[in-house]
C-alpha cells in the first residue's frame, strides 16, 4: 500500500476497535437485521449514471464548499438531479466525515428512493454493519487495502444485508485481484439486481494525490463486462463523462466537481443530457 493508505488503514483499525468496545459485533448485527431495506440501486436502462459524493474536505484541495454550505440541501439536490446513489465520506481525520453524516443523508434520501453509500477506508465486516445501521444501501471497498479472503468475507456480509458494493481499483493488479475474488465467489455469491457489485477505477495517484486521467485509457481494455464499471476521480464535466462512456464505463463517481458547484443539479443534468444521447 501507499503511505496514505497505510495511515488511513491504521486509523480505521483504531476506530474499529473503539466501536467494537462500545458495541459487540452480535449486537450490531441484530440492529442491522432489524433495519428496513434501503432504497435499491437503480441504473438507467442503457444510459450513464452518476454516484454523487458528499465530501466536505479533500486531502488534495482542503475544505470543499463554503462555511455556509448547506450539505443536507446538497444531498437533496443530488437526488433531485438524478444521481443513482449518493456517496458519503465518513472518514473523520482527513475528510471531516462521520457516520452521523451518513445517517442524516440516508434519512433525506430514503423518501426520495436513492441509496446512500458509505465511503471510507473499511477494513472489517463490522463497518459494513455500521453502514447498514446508519441506513446506507451500499459501501466502497478498496481492493489493495484488503486481503482476498477479507474482501470475500465482506462481499458475503454485504449480500446478506442488501448492500451494493463498489470495489475500487487503482491499477491492473487491483483489477485482477478483484476479478479473481469475484470469480471464486460466483457460485455462491448472487447479489440481487438492486444490490450489485460495481468495479471502479480511481485515477488518483496515491503518492502525490494528483489526478491522472490517462489511467482510464490504460485500464479500459482490462475492464470486465460482468460488473458495471465506475470511473472515479477526474470527471468534472459532460465532456469528461462522454469520454468515460466511450471507454466502457457505466457510471462515474463525482465528488470535488459537484461539491465545488453552487448548482450541482445543473452539472448532473448536463452530464445526463450528453451521455444518454451519445452512442458509445
Amino acid at each position: 500500500m501507499s503511505g496514505f493508505l497505510d495511515a488511513m488503514a491504521a486509523a480505521s483499525h483504531q476506530r474499529l476497535a473503539q466501536a467494537r468496545h462500545r458495541e459487540p459485533f452480535g449486537a450490531l448485527e441484530r440492529r442491522a437485521q432489524a433495519m428496513p431495506p434501503a432504497p435499491p440501486l437503480r441504473l438507467s436502462a442503457g444510459g450513464f449514471d452518476v454516484i454523487a459524493e458528499l465530501k466536505l474536505r479533500s486531502p488534495a484541495q482542503g475544505v470543499l464548499g463554503s462555511a455556509q454550505d448547506d450539505w443536507q440541501g446538497r444531498v437533496r439536490s443530488y437526488a433531485h438531479g438524478g444521481a443513482a446513489a449518493v456517496s458519503v465520506l465518513t472518514e473523520p481525520s482527513r475528510f471531516d466525515g462521520s457516520l452521523e453524516h451518513l445517517q442524516r443523508a440516508s434519512e433525506i434520501l430514503t423518501p426520495l428512493g436513492v441509496p446512500a453509500m458509505r465511503k471510507d477506508f473499511l477494513v472489517d465486516p463490522y463497518q459494513l454493519l455500521e453502514a447498514r445501521v446508519a441506513g446506507a444501501g451500499g459501501a466502497l471497498l478498496i481492493v489493495r487495502m484488503l486481503e482476498p479472503g477479507r474482501i470475500a468475507e465482506m462481499l458475503e456480509v454485504a449480500a446478506v444485508h442488501g448492500l451494493f458494493i463498489l470495489l475500487e481499483a487503482f491499477d491492473e493488479e487491483d483489477l485482477m485481484a478483484a476479478q479473481q475474488v469475484l470469480g471464486a465467489l460466483a457460485a455462491r455469491l448472487r447479489p440481487s439486481p438492486s444490490a450489485p457489485v460495481l468495479l471502479g477505477v480511481n485515477c488518483r495517484d496515491l503518492q502525490t494525490l494528483k489526478v491522472l486521467p490517462e489511467r482510464f485509457e490504460t485500464l479500459a481494455a482490462k475492464l470486465p463486462v460482468s460488473w458495471p464499471a465506475v470511473a472515479e476521480s477526474g470527471v468534472a464535466s459532460a465532456a469528461d463523462a462522454i469520454r468515460m462512456q466511450r471507454l466502457g464505463f457505466r457510471l462515474a463517481l463525482i465528488g470535488t466537481a459537484l461539491m465545488s458547484r453552487d448548482d450541482p443539479q445543473q452539472l448532473l443534468q448536463e452530464i445526463f443530457a450528453a451521455t444518454r444521447t451519445v452512442q458509445s
